[in-house]
């Protein structure tokens, strides 16, 4: 009876092991709707727990969900990986991004292990973001080098800065190039100093990056 028991406890130390990916799909008046693993949709009130993965609050389009620990806020329709990864294990080397309802491709992912909302930019020169979401992950961009840049307002003084690790999903590069903004931004430009990185093509309704060597 030893074996049976000794590998059930392995498969669910590697289960653990392994990230849990969480899409909002939707919601339902109060409760949300997730897909967790590529499974069947599954809706959840605020406080419930479906395969490991708790519901924690739910505003609007945006839900904040916990797993192994850590919470994280979902987006409609942008897969997040949770748990499995963390620091220490940014050695993936294929991004999937879904095409949103808009017709972007978005993702959740961290700049210098802070999380942060990217939206793919392929016109982008850098990762593109704006002063206040600078602030908030505690980027020093006072100490970069100031750039000229043409808003909306006119012309504005930009900084560029060097970004010392950039994640999405269980990919991590390292010294990435970004400009930070004075003008607002509704999401962080994922533009080609870290697109240049990877080969890309578009499948379907999907962009795939893979991480060139």
């Amino acid at each position: 009876m030893k074996k049976p028991l000794l590998a059930l406890l392995c498969a669910a130390a590697c289960a653990l092991a392994q990230a849990q990916s969480v899409t909002l799909t939707g919601t339902i008046g109060s409760r949300a709707i997730l897909i967790v693993n590529g499974g069947a949709p599954k809706t959840l009130a605020v406080g419930e727990t479906f395969q490991g993965v708790k519901l924690v609050s739910l505003q609007g389009e945006q839900a904040t969900v916990e797993a192994e620990g850590k919470r994280v806020a979902l987006r409609m329709d942008t897969p997040v990986s949770i748990g499995g990864g963390g620091p220490a294990g940014g050695g993936g080397t294929r991004i999937v991004l879904p095409a949103s309802s808009g017709g972007h491709f978005m993702a959740q992912g961290a700049i210098n292990g802070r999380s942060v909302n990217f939206m793919l930019d392929t016109g982008a020169t850098t990762i593109a973001l704006s002063a206040a979401d600078a602030q908030r992950i505690g980027l020093d961009f006072s100490k970069g080098q100031p750039v000229r840049m043409n808003t909306a307002n006119g012309v504005s003084q930009g900084y560029r800065v060097k970004l010392g690790s950039v994640r999405v999903g269980d990919v991590e590069v390292y010294d990435i190039d970004a400009i930070v903004s004075p003008e607002p931004m509704p999401y962080i430009l994922l533009g080609n100093s870290f697109i240049s990185r990877f080969s890309m093509r578009r499948d379907a309704d999907q962009m795939v990056l893979e991480k060139r060597f």
